[in-house]
């Protein structure tokens, strides 16, 4: 992606979070994206961790307006076969300049990860103006990144990673934060298990947090 900021992306920033998910089992993303839909957060980044991923992302992009990324995407020959499946966006946990290139030949808007200002230069460089801030977490959470994002005003960023509900609000609240990437909403285990009860009711949790911080 380059120049202005992708309409998927603006998307994601209506909605404030992103549900980020792994699939073991493709047959479960079409519940899983109702349960979600169901919720008010039709949208998901379903990482590129599991065989059964593409299958996944092809079905939650068969759903009549969900917002589906590929998540985890390292490799440039990723690229093209998320977009085949439908994917939406991609989005990978630091930056390649190859994987940058690739997207934007394929025409694949991209959240590239970021963790210091030399990542973030160099992703400014290739065009990006949406960058993941990943393990949020782990690196210092809310206060790492207003210190990373001050020099580079504008700069619009998903926080990944050791994210819940207790943190949720504190990210929100940043002007710099497009919407926070969240793992917490689909657990990997309730998705196995066709526990979508459960995921309706923590996307439900997700975007009252949401609304109340903003």
């Amino acid at each position: 992606m380059a120049g202005a900021m992708s309409t998927r992306f603006e998307v994601l920033g209506a909605q404030g979070i992103v549900p980020v998910v792994v699939i073991d089992d493709a047959d479960r993303a079409a519940a899983l994206g109702s349960a979600l839909a169901e919720a008010g957060l039709p949208s998901a980044e379903v990482t590129l961790r599991t065989p059964q991923a593409l299958e996944s992302i092809r079905a939650l992009a068969a759903i009549p307006g969900f917002s589906v990324g590929a998540g985890t995407v390292v490799d440039p020959a990723q690229v093209e076969k998320a977009l085949a499946a439908g994917a939406q966006y991609a989005v990978s946990p630091g930056f390649s300049a190859a994987v940058s290139r690739e997207c934007a030949t394929q025409g694949l808007p991209l959240i590239p990860g970021v963790l210091t200002p030399g990542e973030i230069q160099a992703a400014l460089e290739a065009g990006h103006r949406v960058v993941k801030f990943f393990p949020a977490g782990a690196s210092g959470g809310p206060p790492m990144l207003a210190a990373l994002s001050a020099p580079f005003p504008g700069l619009l960023f998903m926080p990944t990673g050791g994210i819940d509900e207790t943190s949720l609000p504190d990210y929100v609240r940043m002007p710099c934060v497009l919407a926070v990437g969240g793992t917490w909403i689909a657990p990997r285990a309730a998705i196995a298990a066709g526990d979508f009860g459960t995921v309706t009711m923590n996307a439900q949790r997700a975007l009252a947090i949401v609304g109340e911080a903003r």
